[in-house]
């Protein structure tokens, strides 16, 4: 048996070794240097939940899989395929090796012969999935198992009571999106690209993986820091939980235990962390947490996370205006508009070592923050936010657009609806969506803003909404609308201005809301040989050389900071790279070129965040 099971392998992998040589980026567009030296073999081979970690019984699925588009209608499993398509990589991008449109009535098929070992077949196995875009069939071995959707959030399924015996399992996914010709979020996603609107993504976009676990095993944690009490609370969704099961957690700084606590399976868990390291941009400390399910003092299930304490609220100083303070100290938040697209990869990142490239150079460059812009990254870029020490303001993707009026002036009353008359099924998209985003990225430390509606894009119900968003998770502050309708509710008032810096006016705001500058400047400056296209490029404000921009940027700091001395809490400049046809990046879209030297922008930013509020 063991022989025909290393035949079995052996035959498999010799098969992917042939598909991978005749693999290639599709298209002609440019390339990242990490996309021109992708290993189709191996593509994102890193463990994918680093808030949850059993790196002992996972496999990864990336890499070749069958493909084929049919008519939406056909619900059977095809009997022919087209050929091979790159897995995690959208069909529609250039590393998934096909660069092509699915189109609201056709439908995406997968099929992938997959091998799973005796270790991966101990207690229950589950098929995970990062995410996939949008609406998704997943069948194991001819049998549906289940349907997701949803096209930022992590899912998973329950497969092993349809795994047959012997090595060899066969998956199945069908993967409908009908992108902006219908509700669900989609964030900068169009049908027909142009502007700011960008090109499609359809199917499996993040990491597929297998994970054996116990028959009772931690689905899922919830981490909150409380700095003023010194504590972490902690709470586990568990599978199979038998009566007595004990939630045992322990915390580390280092190799030294620094806090341990053990509850009733369900209840909360407070774990006591005296004198902590509070985490900042300055100081990204993150501490170690091992979390155990015991069951008569036998531990029958055990994964790894981590946690870092940190605090951030709204104060107001002497002058009377709210600030955002990080740690009962006030800082102020400026980092780019970060859109997370890349020109081979589209919604997903060449490699894990690009996915991180943004945020280092980012810190470099002198920012401290992220606006994730209207997209969802995966778990390991907020792991790597985390740990390099970046604020992020998180952004929920927008979807149902139309059909309201946007107005940019806070306070403005025109007549025409601003709040969008949705269906109660793209209602129900959004909450539903919305609440597993939150789940899935709670335990981040670096997310410190939740955004739930930019520019009245999709916007519904504000006040209903960002009530929710507050009551869901109190330990961040929310931005209930960026740049779009505001209405007086949440912590923060967010206008846009291109391409100058403005601010909304402290004293007909600056009494109740945290005063933000959540989009400006946009200075364009197409690179030769680093676009796109070749013409037709565009920045909100277009410069010829590195110098006219450089002096322009220049500018706009001044004015940044001498809006903070009056009130200011947070900018946000447009934007991290170039994307598509926009040209507004401080990097081209490729990541080849950096405009403005990282050493030149972080000396302009210090001034920034030498501000005393009291």
């Amino acid at each position: 048996m063991k022989r025909l099971f290393a035949f079995a392998c052996l035959v498999t992998t010799s098969w992917f070794a042939v598909q991978a040589q005749d693999w290639k980026p599709a298209g002609d567009k440019i390339l990242t240097t990490w996309g021109e030296q992708l290993d189709p073999k191996n593509p994102h081979p890193e463990y994918p939940r680093p808030q949850l970690e059993r790196k002992d019984n996972w496999k990864s699925l990336n890499g070749l899989w069958k493909y084929t588009v049919v008519d939406k209608s056909v619900s059977e499993k095809p009997t022919s395929w087209e050929g091979d398509i790159l897995v995690p990589f959208a069909i529609e991008s250039a590393l998934s090796g096909v660069g092509k449109e699915v189109g609201k009535e056709n439908a995406l098929w997968y099929s992938r012969t997959i091998s799973v070992p005796k270790t991966l077949r101990k207690g229950r196995t589950l098929l995970h999935f990062g995410a996939v875009d949008w609406q998704c069939d997943v069948y194991v071995n001819g049998q549906h198992i289940g349907q997701h959707e949803g096209g930022f959030d992590p899912f998973s399924f329950d497969i092993t009571a349809v795994l047959k015996k012997g090595a060899d399992q066969e998956i199945v996914v069908r993967v409908w999106d009908p992108t902006s010709d219908g509700p669900q979020p989609r964030g900068k996603q169009i049908n027909n690209p142009h502007g700011i609107w960008y090109t499609p993504v359809t199917g499996i976009w993040q990491t597929v993986w297998l994970e054996s676990v116990p028959e009772t095993y931690i689905l899922a944690t919830r981490q909150t820091p409380d700095v003023d009490a010194s504590t972490l609370t902690v709470s586990a969704n568990v599978d199979g939980a038998q009566a007595g099961d004990q939630l045992v957690l322990e915390a580390y700084d280092g190799t030294q235990k620094i806090a341990d606590a053990s509850v009733a399976i369900g209840s909360e868990a407070k774990l006591k962390v005296s004198n902590p390291t509070l985490w900042s941009p300055d100081n990204p400390k993150l501490y170690d947490l091992v979390v155990k399910i015991v069951r008569k003092g036998k531990v029958v299930d055990e994964a790894k996370s981590y946690f870092a304490m940190r605090k951030i609220s709204m104060e107001k100083g002497s002058d009377g205006i709210q600030r955002m303070y990080l740690n009962d100290e006030f800082v102020f938040h400026y980092g780019p508009l970060d859109q997370g697209w890349w020109p081979d990869g589209l919604h997903t990142a060449p490699s894990d070592e690009a996915l991180k490239f943004d945020v280092i150079k980012t810190k470099e460059m002198g920012f401290n923050m992220i606006r994730k812009h209207i997209k969802v990254e995966p778990a390991r870029w907020y792991r790597h936010c985390d740990s390099v020490g970046i604020l992020v303001w998180q952004d929920m993707p927008s979807g149902d657009l139309g059909g309201n009026i946007w107005d940019m002036q806070p306070g403005k009353i025109s007549n025409g609806v601003h709040d969008k008359d949705r269906t109660p099924e793209s209602e129900a998209i959004y909450r539903k969506e919305w609440k597993e985003i939150m789940d899935a990225l709670h335990n981040f430390p670096s997310i410190v803003v939740w955004v739930p509606f930019n520019e009245a894009w999709g916007q519904f119900k504000t006040k209903e909404i960002t009530e929710w968003t507050m009551d869901y998770d109190p330990s961040r502050l929310v931005n209930s609308a960026s740049g779009g309708n505001f209405a007086f509710i949440g912590h923060i008032l967010d206008i846009h201005n291109y391409p100058g810096a403005a601010m909304p006016d402290p004293n007909l705001f600056g009494d109740k809301f945290v005063l933000a500058l959540g989009e400006f400047g946009g200075l364009g400056l197409p690179v030769e040989g680093h676009t796109w296209q070749e013409k037709d490029n565009w920045g909100y404000q277009s410069f010829k050389s590195k110098e006219e921009l450089k002096e322009r940027y220049q500018e706009l700091v001044n004015d940044l900071d001498a809006l903070i001395k009056r009130g200011l809490s947070a900018g946000v400049y447009t934007q991290t790279t170039d994307v598509e046809v926009e040209t507004n990046g401080l990097m081209t879209y490729d990541r080849k070129v950096i405009k403005i030297p990282e050493a030149e922008l972080k000396k302009m930013h210090e001034v920034l965040y030498q501000h005393v509020v009291r």
